[in-house]
């Protein structure tokens, strides 16, 4: 058994009512894929801005990152691909796109959410003076509104539902 099946039969464990008579079996999917890799991304957003970056401007010469935006910016290519490979494999794995089409559809979308989360963690940190870990997770609820309206009707727009 593949990890992607070892996953989905885990995550299909937890289907039953009340949420089975709720969602379809593939949302369900999507979502606990979407919320395990946000949860996973706080986790990673947290140890960057706090151990890593240290909560210290980051100068790269032409410009200066904020410590909560430069934190953002090296959780993203990790939740990226994990995201991508998580949606692929369990909750749209009977897509008949090709992986690059979706790949390249994913990226989009992601970049849209980029800028969804991007707004956000300016507006939260900056405008409103809440923390910066906690600002995150305003802005990951937010951009998970539009992440998965995009994966449903752009990227994996075709797939059957299992």
């Amino acid at each position: 058994m593949n990890l992607s099946s070892w996953i989905i039969r885990v995550i299909d464990l937890f289907y039953f009512p009340p949420v089975s008579s709720i969602l379809p079996r593939q949302v369900f999917r999507y979502a606990v894929c979407g919320g395990a890799n946000v949860l996973f991304g706080w986790g990673c957003y947290f140890l960057i801005y706090n151990y890593l970056i240290d909560k210290q401007l980051l100068d790269l010469g032409l410009v200066v990152l904020s410590p909560h935006v430069a934190a953002m910016l090296l959780t993203f290519p990790i939740t990226f691909f994990l995201g991508f490979w998580l949606n692929r494999q369990v909750a749209f794995r009977r897509s008949p796109v090709p992986h690059g089409v979706q790949l390249l559809r994913y990226a989009l979308s992601v970049a849209g959410s980029v800028v969804v989360n991007y707004l956000c963690l300016k507006f939260f940190v900056e405008v409103c003076a809440i923390w910066a870990t906690p600002s995150q997770m305003l802005a990951s609820c937010i951009t998970t509104v539009y992440s998965f309206l995009a994966a449903k009707y752009f990227t994996f727009r075709h797939a059957a539902a299992e």
